[in-house]
């Protein structure tokens, strides 16, 4: 899975930014029900009649329209039918209004149709007398023209034996990047050549729109829906992601970010961490009840991508996937138990949350998802400096442990979980191993049902590097991590079982009917994911 691009500061990363910034700036000024600056938004965003992008101001135009539309959680438009930008704003201006599906969407005049997979010569080839290319090739589809290999298309199999063959390295393999960052094989091409996603298959992971170098992909978000119930006076609590440490500028000032939340209208905020907590223990406890009496191995639960992906392609070994409530959950559930009207945000790294937080099946007691991306688009909209402000606001509960805060990196929740069970049972050996992106996470699957990994607990992370390198972060990766690391060493108690808050457990990890496990998970995040009869294919 790659991740060439993370960290850098490109200008798709600047488009994307701007439009969350725009978006929140005048969701924040016009509380008068006119939305005509929703149509004149893409011209202030690029305005003039020279592109500076691609090869036409009104392709530009059209993208960020698109862009703008998504970023209020409207369906895509396309190109092939008159409409106003500003069609459907007013239903979405109403508060309890959810995006509808498709949550990740292909912006196809915005592709750039790349091949999806194949082997080409390039000019570094030297026409060498040897010519093991050819000689390997099992399909006869090289040839060697004017003193250069030639491979014939309609024969290759991709295998790519001649590219690992070739002595000048001449040989290139050329693949669509969205498809590279998706791990579970969801992007191929349509007609045309450009990508399309079959929603069967995706878990909502975000990484091909953080991979696709033309700005293509992107995924609906509520800033919009979350301004407005901030306007409507409602109380609105925002739960921050262990993630969140870096992100802004500054090592990780919890207090500073209090200030910035409240500057930006909601009542509070408190961190996930919290129910991260939670979760270990909870783990901890299903591991040692289940594993091996009942299960083999056991998979943690955290990572809804990996999870979904997990109970989607193996569903006989769905048990083996902890049926643990995440930190998301448990942390809203906290909040719900001392604030029950109000509106509760999650603020993380992640797009796959979104859909979570959706389920009907396990009430996440979350009413709204924004990434990091998006909370800094708001941040700006209102001059917030966070680096700047001084740190002031309070927490309703007591501070998370040194483990909790660190389920943002990988190996975090294993961890956690690991230190929870020695707790209790201190000389007890824990097997572990963990994976990070889709196909390792696969890979993981299939080799503990093979038994190679009985008796362990087995950690997955959809993104390479754990919720630090999810699709909506800010920071390069390493640079989070270790700033994560060394915020949590400063945590005043070190692992979950410390945290007074595990006691009620039990009873937040119920719903009202007394269930527990999510049994329809993937059933439901598949229904999500499809898209509306109406919306763009």
């Amino acid at each position: 899975m790659s991740n060439s691009m993370r960290g850098v500061y490109t200008s798709l990363a600047q488009i994307r930014r701007t439009v969350f910034r725009e978006v929140a700036r005048l969701a924040y000024e016009s509380q008068s029900g006119d939305y005509g600056w929703v149509d004149e938004l893409p011209y202030e965003i690029i305005p003039g009649d020279v592109a500076t992008y691609r090869e036409s101001v009104f392709l530009e135009r059209a993208i960020v329209g698109e862009r703008i539309r998504l970023a209020m959680g409207l369906p895509l438009q396309g190109v092939d039918k008159p409409a106003k930008l500003s069609e459907g704003v007013a239903e979405a201006a109403k508060p309890e209004t959810y995006y509808q599906p498709p949550l990740i969407n292909v912006i196809k005049f915005a592709c750039n149709a790349c091949e999806e997979n194949s082997y080409k010569v390039s000019d570094a080839c030297q026409g060498c007398l040897a010519h093991p290319c050819r000689e390997i090739c099992p399909k006869g589809a090289i040839t060697f023209k004017d003193k250069k290999a030639y491979i014939d298309q309609e024969k290759c199999i991709k295998c790519g034996r001649c590219a690992n063959v070739c002595p000048y390295g001449a040989i290139q393999h050329h693949a669509r990047p969205c498809a590279v960052a998706c791990g579970m094989n969801a992007i191929s091409s349509d007609e045309q050549g450009r990508a399309q996603i079959d929603y069967s298959k995706c878990v909502s992971c975000g990484q091909c729109l953080v991979n696709c170098p033309f700005g293509a992909i992107a995924d609906k978000s509520q800033i919009f829906q979350v301004i407005q119930a901030i306007l409507a006076g409602e109380e609105v609590i925002a739960e921050v992601a262990p993630a969140f440490v870096g992100q802004f500028g500054g090592k990780g000032n919890v207090d500073k970010l209090r200030e910035a939340f409240k500057a930006l209208g909601f009542t509070g905020m408190e961190e996930v961490a919290l129910g991260a907590d939670l979760c270990a223990v909870q783990e901890a406890e299903d591991f040692l009840e289940e594993v091996p009496d009942k299960i083999p191995f056991m998979g943690t639960s955290c990572c809804p991508a990996w999870s979904v992906m997990a109970k989607m392609e193996f569903p006989e070994h769905a048990d083996c996937v902890s049926m643990a409530l995440t930190p998301m959950t448990l942390t809203a559930r906290l909040i719900r138990k001392q604030h029950p009207n109000a509106k509760i945000v999650f603020v993380g790294p992640c797009s796959a949350k979104k859909l979570e937080a959706q389920r009907k099946s396990v009430k996440s007691e979350v009413d709204f998802v924004l990434t990091f991306e998006e909370m800094a688009g708001m941040m700006e909209a209102k001059d917030i400096d966070y680096t700047r402000l001084a740190g002031e606001g309070s927490s309703d509960f007591e501070v998370a442990s040194a483990d909790g805060r660190s389920f943002a990196v990988a190996g975090g929740v294993a961890n956690a979980v690991v230190n929870a069970i020695h707790r209790e049972h201190p000389d007890m050996d824990v097997k572990v191993t963990n994976a990070e992106g889709l196909d390792e996470c696969r890979k993981m699957m299939k080799a503990a049902i093979k038994g190679k990994f009985n008796g362990y607990l087995l950690e997955g992370m959809a993104c390479p590097g754990g919720c630090v390198a999810g699709a909506g972060t800010l920071q390069p990766i390493n640079k989070t991590a270790g700033a994560v690391k060394l915020y949590s060493k400063k945590a005043p108690i070190k692992t979950a079982p410390e945290n007074a808050y595990c006691e009620l457990i039990h009873d937040l990890e119920r719903d009202a009917d007394g269930h527990r496990a999510d049994a329809d998970v993937v059933a439901e995040s598949a229904e999500a994911l499809k898209p509306a009869e109406d919306a763009e294919e």
